[in-house]
């Protein structure tokens, strides 16, 4: 019979509560900010890193997961009779730490010979970030506590991460300027005409596909988006960062124009807040099947 562990990183902003309930073996990021340095979701938290980018005028810098902390957690699970580790990472895109994860799995082997028969660790490449990815290992979590073998549970990750949209719209340029993804003189320009970029990443990929004028604009924009991209009555996840009003807003108009809940609000992590800062809105969703 098989013993399954669903392994993903920090930066799918599960939490730790979620992750304690469903036995998620969640890996931290590790974060620096000048000569001090944090493991996410271990000594720092969401709101900590939030106050990090507003109080600094430098960018926390965050590192990959390395090649030894993979080998000891897979070391860890077989020593404990798992026969199936799954680990969910972050984009290739966005981080070499699928490489080192993948890089673990020949040396452990090589250490341990006689795991070659007993275990079998399997690499998904979410090509998505926070709760993008996050959603469907959770998902899984509850499928492998209703008994779904590891055809299935592949199966479902894959297919999730096939289809997966997310939407968002930062409600200030502040921190898009100084990540180095837009320029100042376009970020003064953005914000002197009230212009709001809609950010989608798909397949790994990030791109501006509009922009719209004004902050009252944003939650109907994404409430738009939703209801031309999502296959109907598929479950659907909210982005959210420091906007509590915002998010609750947000929450309560898309429920009325979709005729049910989001599964829950992801509250976004180092990898999105470094990017567009905390101060937006956003959604996940299924669209249609691309690979």
């Amino acid at each position: 019979m098989s013993k399954i562990k669903l392994i993903t990183d920090s930066a799918s902003d599960i939490t730790s509560d979620i992750a304690e309930k469903y036995g998620i073996q969640v890996l931290g990021f590790h974060v620096t900010l000048g000569d001090k340095s944090y493991t996410e979701g271990v000594d720092l938290t969401t709101d900590d890193y939030y106050s990090m980018l507003d109080s600094s005028s430098d960018f926390p810098k965050t590192s990959q997961i390395t090649f030894a902390e993979f080998e000891d957690v897979y070391k860890q699970y077989y020593e404990e009779g798992y026969t199936d580790i799954i680990y969910t990472a972050i984009s290739s895109t966005g981080s070499a730490t699928i490489n080192n994860a993948k890089n673990a799995i020949e040396n452990f082997y090589e250490d341990v010979p006689e795991a070659r028969e007993k275990i079998k660790i399997h690499v998904i490449d979410s090509l998505a970030y926070s709760g993008g990815y996050g959603y469907p290992v959770v998902k899984a979590a509850e499928k492998i506590q209703k008994g779904a073998d590891v055809p299935e549970i592949l199966a479902y990750i894959n297919e999730w991460l096939s289809c997966v949209e997310m939407h968002f719209v930062p409600y200030t340029l502040e921190y898009v300027k100084r990540s180095g993804r837009l320029s100042a003189a376009a970020a003064f320009v953005g914000e002197l005409l009230g212009l709001k970029p809609v950010i989608k990443i798909m397949d790994g990929v990030s791109y501006v596909p509009e922009k719209i004028r004004g902050e009252k604009n944003i939650i109907p924009k994404v409430i738009d988006i939703a209801k031309k991209n999502m296959i109907p009555q598929t479950p659907y996840i909210l982005l959210s960062g420091s906007l509590p009003e915002e998010s609750a807003q947000l929450e309560k108009e898309i429920t009325k124009e979709l005729g049910y809940p989001p599964e829950y609000t992801v509250k976004i992590g180092s990898t999105i807040s470094s990017h567009v800062g905390h101060k937006m809105v956003g959604i996940i969703l299924k669209g249609q099947k691309r690979r």
